[in-house]
């Protein structure tokens, strides 16, 4: 480094810093978790509790679920007249409704409201409105309960600092459980992982949408119909001083993640509705003391990660090309590390399917590669202004403004 220029200098500085917000994102931030939660935990007083509760789910064309839904919901172990499922049928066209009103005539406790296509936002407002309940558990219409989940999703509730419990999100294994599955779900397990601790220490940074709790006090409406729901409405229960809560023995299954393709199409979305929602929180996301690191740490710089990591990869090669010696040598083996990282993530991108992509030394760059890949074009899809306002399942596809689809 002794003949480095002014241009080396600034590649170092560019390397060092967009390394260490890598290292800060996957190992970090998880290693800080761990170290609060040992040191300074905060308990819960979790109660064998039953309030009344409103089981809301936001429902477009689901005609193939919404009934096994429905069946689901009332099957669980919750005093019969503490429950009340709410089926907010967003402009459905095909037979939702009637499933849902079948269902409604043969048991009290279901209730059917129709609303004009607006969007999943517009449905849960309306449909957080219309409860009766003093918490309310939003779920989706392909997400189905494990027994006793809603009853271990209120307990926390006897805490009267709770505001909000979000469950767990599992996955029924696909046909063929291709690469995409398998890193998905280790995706998951490690994401929760995280949820667990900082749910010890206070919060978590927020609630999953499959399923989750929060008291119908504490409920704000959403006024940007093109973000994630799920973030806007349990962010604001912490930003209110209550606290939001994992409870791991509540889960919810849904089907395994669609093909390669597909999920990075979702993800894409993703990333443009929870970037969105985390702006929407203003300056809070800034200012809320250790839930603003959650905010940032777990969420924000995940979205914003492929950039550190281009930055990482272009100032490698710059400098192994520039320099020579023991410093060229040790930038050289970085963008080695680097460039086989992304070349078996491409591998198993092209072996998804096969028992060869099934591996992990395949299935995680891959999987890696494509989560990142989502993300950035996720980004860029905001600064296009892409807004995505309308939601239908995972099979079908979103209605924009501002923008193409991505």
């Amino acid at each position: 480094m002794n003949s480095a220029g002014p241009l080396d200098w600034v590649l170092v500085l560019i390397f060092t810093v967009s390394g260490a917000a890598v290292v800060y994102l996957y190992l970090g931030y998880p290693l800080l978790l761990l170290v609060l939660a040992r040191l300074r935990p905060r308990p819960v007083a979790a109660g064998l509790v039953r309030p009344a509760v409103t089981v809301v789910v936001p429902a477009h064309d689901e005609e193939a679920v919404i009934g096994e839904k429905v069946d689901d919901c009332l099957a669980q172990d919750y005093p019969a007249d503490r429950l009340e499922v709410l089926v907010v049928s967003d402009g459905s066209t095909d037979r939702t409704e009637r499933i849902v009103r079948e269902r409604a005539t043969r048991d009290p406790r279901v209730r059917l409201l129709s609303i004009p296509r607006s969007g999943k936002a517009a449905a849960l407002d309306r449909g957080a409105l219309a409860a009766t309940g003093e918490i309310l558990v939003l779920t989706d219409a392909n997400a189905l309960l494990a027994p006793g989940s809603l009853a271990r999703l209120v307990e926390p509730f006897a805490d009267p600092e709770v505001g909000g419990v979000c469950g767990r999100k599992r996955y029924r294994r696909g046909r063929g459980a291709d690469a995409t599955e398998l890193g998905e779900n280790l995706y998951w397990r490690w994401d929760q992982w995280q949820k667990g601790l900082e749910s010890r220490i206070g919060s978590v940074f927020a609630a999953d949408g499959a399923l989750y709790a929060v008291r119908r006090g504490l409920y704000v409406p959403m006024a940007d119909p093109a973000q994630a729901d799920d973030i806007a409405i349990s962010a604001r229960v912490v930003l209110q001083g209550r606290r939001l809560l994992f409870e791991p023995e509540a889960a919810a299954f849904e089907e395994a993640p669609a093909e390669g393709r597909d999920e990075l199409r979702r993800k894409i979305r993703v990333t443009n509705h929870s970037v969105r929602a985390l702006l929407n929180l203003g300056r809070r996301l800034w200012t809320s003391g250790f839930y603003s690191v959650e905010l940032l740490s777990h969420k924000l710089l995940r979205h914003l990660a492929p950039f550190p990591l281009l930055a990482l990869l272009v100032s490698s090669l710059a400098l192994a090309i520039r320099l020579d010696g023991a410093a060229g040598a040790f930038f050289g083996l970085c963008l080695a590390l680097q460039a086989a990282l992304y070349g078996l993530g491409l591998l198993g991108f092209l072996l998804r399917g096969t028992r060869a992509g099934r591996l992990r030394f395949l299935s995680i760059p891959y999987y890696f590669s494509m989560v990142n890949l989502a993300a950035l074009l996720g980004v860029l899809s905001i600064l296009r202004g892409v807004r995505t306002v309308r939601w239908t399942p995972r099979q079908g596809g979103e209605t924009t403004t501002g923008g193409r689809e991505p």
